[in-house]
Order: C-alpha cells, then sequence, then structure tokens
C-alpha cells in the first residue's frame, strides 16, 4: 500500500545520528542522502525518507501520527530503543514491552519530536 513515509527535519545531520543508530540496531544500513538531499533508509522492503520542508518553514511533528517499524526478535526492539535514547531520542508511552497480540513494542520520540515505534509481529 504504501511506497514511503517522509518526516520533516530541522537538523538532517542530528537526524542522521538518530536514525544511522537506531536501524543499525534493526540490522539496517545507513541513511544515504539522494539527489533532492533527503536522507533515505531503506530496510526490508520499507523506504523512510527524512527531509528539511520543501516550503522552508520549520519541521513539526505530526501531533497523534507514529511510524511503525518492523523487528524481527524483541532483542531488536530493545537494541532500537537504546539505541535511539542515547543518540538524541526520548523515550515515551510505557517501557518496552510485550502487548496482549503477543508482539513487543517500544515506542520513541527521534529529535525533532516524531513519535515512533519498533515492534515484532503478532504471535497470536
Amino acid at each position: 500500500m504504501f511506497t514511503h513515509v517522509m518526516i520533516g527535519s530541522n537538523d538532517l545531520d542530528r537526524a542522521r545520528i538518530f536514525y544511522d543508530a537506531t536501524f543499525a540496531a534493526l540490522g539496517g544500513g545507513r541513511g544515504a542522502m539522494d539527489a533532492r538531499g533527503r536522507l533515505v533508509y531503506l530496510h526490508e522492503g520499507g523506504r523512510l525518507m527524512i527531509t528539511k520542508p520543501i516550503d522552508g518553514k520549520p519541521a513539526t511533528a505530526a501531533n497523534g501520527g507514529t511510524i511503525g517499524i518492523a523487528a524481527t526478535s524483541h532483542d531488536h526492539v530493545l537494541a532500537w530503543h537504546e539505541a535511539g535514547t542515547a543518540h538524541g531520542g526520548t523515550a515515551i508511552e510505557s517501557p518496552p514491552t510485550e502487548r496482549p497480540n503477543g508482539s513487543f513494542v517500544a515506542y520513541l520520540r527521534d529529535p525533532d519530536g516524531n513519535k515512533l515505534t519498533a515492534r515484532t509481529p503478532p504471535t497470536r
């Protein structure tokens, strides 16, 4: 259904530190700048792009929006959460936890305030 997710950042260097660390924790690679100056992360068929807003106004986090990132294991979720908090992210909601459907989830805000979650697939 989706081709990509694009989020705004006011500081791409700061965003790169955060996202390089969190994607490495999930087994992904470093982000690359495309020809238009956007950070691009490719992982397991998905694409996350981070950019300065094209209208020149400051980037703001979506109120009520959450970006979900697939993780393959409980350990990947924990590593993602640890890497994020160590590289400018803020832990939010509950500590990493198992949900009633068996998925294991963690939540962070990136340095620009975007809400992210890493989660394993449900087991029940």
